[in-house]
């Protein structure tokens, strides 16, 4: 796909911003993570049978290390998302809570005569996010120490007594950290990176960071009539691993050419729209929006009004005025970049 031309940043300060969505993006911010869950994958076969359930390849993940997948039909539509992290004696599949009971289900359906068990241990698990350029000296102060290893890597760790989980997560935009343990520590855990100096932002701040980062969410921008290439999500495929569920339609796609159309960033100028609605240029609709969002700006400066959507690729290549009822939208690069 051709760049977008549109210069895609959105403010020329963080000044401007809120204090609430500045904290993640120049020093440090922490929030709960209630809409997370975790299903654990244990037994002989869980390899085998996992690496033919996902997109990506977990076979050679050691313990601690993680990656991203989708979970496909087997016409190739997207039936699920999920970071997978490899454990002692078991693989951690971390998706949103929603999710969660239908990825069981569908996981469960092709378990036929293989040695794997599934284990819905959301409720043991309490979650934080900790995010921001000042994260990782966060963490070390208030004494949780982990390596640098990159991302999607998950170190366990003591912490006054208590069983610690880290992980570096994936972030396109600002650093991320999760910290994951029982519900006791980790109200504890909150209160000490408050008082170490992250601020406390809640689930819209979350929101506008996920929409500046370009991450999309299932069920919202990724749906189950999508299929992986369209949703500009390299990083779930690996195309050398072998079979799995679904891998014939991601191979024809690769081997004939590109999907017709692609997701990407808006910019929208007029009125702020629903998700859902539909972009028009040259009176044909080519595109849609599926998570909008209005950032408040300072000085007098109108809100930044950002949104995530797919758009047809030959229309993005030729950079014409795309439309919707009470404004225009322009695309933009993701993630949105800031000063």
């Amino acid at each position: 796909m051709t760049q977008p031309s549109q210069p895609d940043v959105i403010f020329q300060s963080t000044a401007s911003l809120p204090n609430s969505l500045a904290a993640p993006l120049t020093a440090a911010a922490v929030a709960p993570l209630h809409q997370t869950g975790w299903i654990r994958i244990i037994g002989t076969d869980r390899t085998r049978w996992l690496n033919g359930m996902v997109t990506n390849s977990i076979q050679q993940l050691k313990p601690g290390e993680g990656s991203y997948s989708f979970l496909l039909s087997a016409q190739g539509r997207i039936q699920g998302d999920a970071y997978i992290f490899a454990a002692p004696e078991a693989f951690l599949l971390e998706s949103a809570s929603q999710q969660i009971p239908n990825l069981i289900a569908l996981l469960d359906k092709f378990i036929i005569m293989d040695d794997v068990e599934l284990a819905d241990i959301s409720s043991s698990q309490s979650g934080l996010l900790l995010a921001g350029p000042n994260a990782l000296s966060l963490l070390q102060q208030i004494g949780l120490t982990i390596p640098d290893q990159g991302a999607l890597t998950r170190t366990a760790t003591p912490w006054n007594a208590a069983e610690v989980a880290v992980i570096h997560a994936h972030s396109p935009l600002t650093p991320r950290f999760e910290i994951w343990t029982d519900p006791a520590t980790a109200e504890h855990l909150q209160n000490a990176l408050q008082q170490a100096g992250a601020a406390s932002i809640d689930s819209q701040t979350l929101e506008q960071l996920r929409i500046l980062e370009g991450t999309p969410l299932y069920g919202i921008d990724i749906r189950d009539r999508e299929l992986p290439q369209e949703t500009a999500q390299d990083r779930a495929l690996h195309f050398n691993k072998g079979c799995y569920l679904g891998q014939e339609i991601v191979e024809r796609i690769r081997s004939r050419g590109n999907v017709h159309r692609t997701f990407t960033g808006f910019r929208l100028e007029g009125a702020l729209p629903k998700p859902g609605t539909k972009l028009i240029a040259e009176e044909k609709e080519v595109g849609e929006l599926t998570s909008i969002t209005a950032i408040p700006l300072s000085g007098g400066d109108a809100p930044a009004q950002l949104a995530l959507g797919y758009i047809r690729r030959e229309i993005a290549a030729r950079n014409i005025p795309l439309t919707y009822p009470g404004g225009t939208a322009i695309p933009a690069s993701l993630p949105f970049s800031h000063p």
